[in-house]
């Protein structure tokens, strides 16, 4: 018998809200992605939101958590001397922590593993009738084949989302950023296939933005892309050593929330990642003089920074900082770079062109914020 294709009337549907765990930040049933640079902390914020929820404490926000219990599956750390410690100087009631050990099949036990395990998993979560979390450490790990590849990755991710929308929990994967990334759009950042971003309903960045005279790193936690809420804003925080049991205890992570912050993700990773010139270094007058006679094509003005020792980024401030702009080549395509001449004045000193004043730039040209934007997959 051949296949046939169910069709159901969009009014035999009732439309229901969001369940949120967090609001705005966590959602029942759904997946979010928690990604970052090394180094900020994702596995201990994870923990500390896990910490908030058994105990039925407070959000980053303020706001009170709903309280509940929280399965955790790390193939990074180990639960005795990372997980617990941490989860305990959070302030996490442990009872209701639920750490994935390991898959008993007949006598024998094995390590466990997301890629092929998910029907055991959401057994064994049946059990647990009040959760609220369910936490994957690295997600990478659930795709059993390329996680380059879109169709491989959710594949292998949907059984995972399944087992969150059948029990009501919010299903959070911890990631990395790829390498070499910085300037990028935030979901596009994350290692892997798109297929991580793009099936993921949040996505969640971390960043840590370097020490500056004497002052401590300042990180903070952003949201990336929400496809069932608002996205843009976050929250600085501090990771700190907590003594656990007093004296005769041990040191574990914990972190220390601060500030909401405003802005989106992207502006607010550029803020964390902008690295200074090298003292001495004048990169703005650099480019100043590259562009003094006329625009230049972006490729050649990268090309001439390197030479002397400007990277990418470091042009990048410094077109931002004379108030330089990018301008699409309609000859021989690609963007050039221009400065905004005075008003009144031949643009660029090319072909007697009629400039606009510096509030208004020539309908061509794209604003430095977007055209920064589109370059970096342009060039």
């Amino acid at each position: 018998m051949a296949p046939t294709v169910i069709l159901r009337k969009g009014s035999s549907y009732r439309p229901t809200r969001t369940d949120w765990l967090w609001n705005g930040w966590l959602a029942a049933g759904k997946l979010a992605i928690l990604g970052g640079q090394p180094g900020t902390g994702k596995t201990t914020i994870a923990l500390s939101l896990a910490a908030a929820v058994t105990t039925g404490g407070y959000w980053p926000d303020g706001r009170q958590a709903q309280r509940g219990s929280v399965a955790i599956w790390s193939g990074e750390d180990e639960p005795d001397d990372t997980l617990i410690p941490r989860l305990l100087a959070a302030g996490a009631d442990v009872n209701r922590v639920h750490v994935v050990v390991g898959v008993r099949h007949g006598k024998e036990q094995r390590p466990f593993d997301p890629a092929r395990d998910c029907g055991p998993l959401a057994a064994a979560l049946a059990s647990i009738p009040d959760l609220r979390l369910l936490i994957v450490d690295p997600v990478v790990s659930t795709v059993a084949g390329d996680s380059h590849k879109n169709a491989e990755v959710r594949r292998s991710l949907q059984p995972l989302v399944d087992i969150a929308s059948r029990h009501r929990c919010a299903l959070l994967g911890i990631t990395h950023f790829t390498k070499g990334t910085a300037g990028r759009e935030p979901v596009e950042r994350i290692t892997g296939s798109l297929a991580f971003g793009a099936l993921a309903r949040l996505v969640l960045v971390t960043a840590k933005a370097e020490a500056k005279d004497g002052e401590s790193a300042r990180r903070f936690l952003a949201r990336a892309k929400s496809n069932i809420g608002p996205d843009g804003g976050g929250f600085a925080y501090d990771l700190e050593q907590y003594n656990v049991d007093g004296d005769a205890g041990y040191e574990a992570s914990r972190v220390r929330w601060g500030a909401a912050l405003e802005g989106s993700a992207r502006e607010l990773l550029a803020s964390a990642e902008a690295v200074e010139d090298e003292p001495g270094a004048d990169s703005a007058g650099f480019l100043r003089e590259l562009l003094h006679y006329g625009s230049r094509p972006a490729k050649e003005v990268f090309a001439e920074a390197s030479a002397a020792g400007f990277s990418k980024d470091a042009m990048h401030r410094a077109k931002r900082k004379i108030g330089a702009v990018a301008v699409k080549d309609g000859m021989a395509g690609g963007w050039r770079w221009r400065l905004q001449a005075p008003e009144g004045s031949a643009e660029d000193g090319e072909g007697g062109a009629q400039n606009c004043p510096l509030s208004s730039p020539p309908s061509e040209s794209v604003p430095p914020s977007s055209s920064d934007e589109v370059e970096a997959f342009d060039l």
